[in-house]
């Protein structure tokens, strides 16, 4: 085990190094000359199609490195670089409480993965100054895997240099159910009490009870593997989001990739401005 980790942290060095070149950089300052998208959220898909395209094992067992290694390290990558571009918003769908419905032993296998990872995120995410927060139906998680993501939430909770939400166990109709669900008893508390004498259940309440109310609407959503669909994600807080869907695998995503995705943003930016006041004026 202590190998493995040493290897991971290796590797986390490597990606800083790599973090820190100067033609990124460059690229990097010149995307800063138009606005930067102030939350990116990701739909990470083709992570079973790249493990397929590279004969890896479920588990990680095959080539050194499973799917889900890949997926993770893909997604430090995407921290790494949104950080160095000054986005402050970052979140991942990383499984859908649809996905409960694959074999047993597949969502078995991904739990165990990502509870290693937690403690590898906690030290990554402590050096980078990253507040970690959950979203989704944490109920549905196992004790010790539930235990580890308040764990991480409560041990990043004081930074502020960036905010990397990961939805987990989680689908946009689950979280709009959570919210209403959670406004009603608390009006149904405040009537009892005699503390708010509108009976009336306002929007912002609702929004207040979101799982995601820890960020603003994304500015961006990428899906990697191809797909031009939301899949039961963020679909209360995108109704303004630039979507851009990429053909390349989630474990192959790089640098061009978030390039191409912000720059198409800066050239559709007055528009989503535009249609954003006209709903406020509403």
């Amino acid at each position: 085990m202590e190998k493995e980790v040493m290897s991971s942290l290796k590797m986390a060095g490597n990606i800083l190094c790599s973090a820190s070149s100067f033609i990124r950089k460059c690229i990097f300052g010149v995307l800063r000359v138009g606005p930067i998208p102030n939350h990116i959220a990701f739909i990470m898909d083709g992570n079973r199609r790249y493990a397929k395209k590279q004969k890896l094992s479920h588990d990680g067992a095959a080539g050194g490195g499973g799917r889900y290694d890949a997926g993770f390290w893909a997604l430090m990558v995407m921290l790494f670089y949104c950080q160095e571009l000054g986005v402050k918003y970052i979140t991942a769908y990383a499984f859908s409480i649809d996905n409960f419905k694959r074999k047993p032993e597949e969502v078995e296998s991904l739990m165990a993965s990502m509870l290693e990872k937690f403690h590898l995120l906690d030290i990554l995410v402590k050096r980078l100054a990253v507040r970690v927060h959950f979203a989704g139906n944490l109920e549905l998680l196992s004790n010790e895997l539930r235990a580890s993501a308040m764990e991480l939430t409560e041990a990043t909770a004081a930074y502020s240099k960036s905010v990397l939400t990961i939805c987990i166990a989680y689908t946009s109709r689950d979280e709009v159910l959570h919210a209403v669900r959670e406004s009603c008893e608390q009006k149904r508390i405040d009537l009892e009490f005699d503390t708010d004498d509108d009976d009336e259940i306002k929007l912002m309440k609702v929004e207040k009870n979101m799982y995601m109310a820890v960020a603003p609407d994304p500015d961006i959503i990428i899906r990697t593997g191809g797909e031009n669909r939301l899949s039961n994600f963020l679909l209360r807080q995108s109704c303004w989001s630039h979507l851009h869907s990429t053909w390349v695998l989630w474990p192959e995503i790089g640098v061009w990739n978030l390039v191409f995705a912000i720059l198409n943003f800066q050239r559709n930016k007055a528009y989503y401005l535009e249609m954003k006041k006209k709903e406020k004026e509403l």
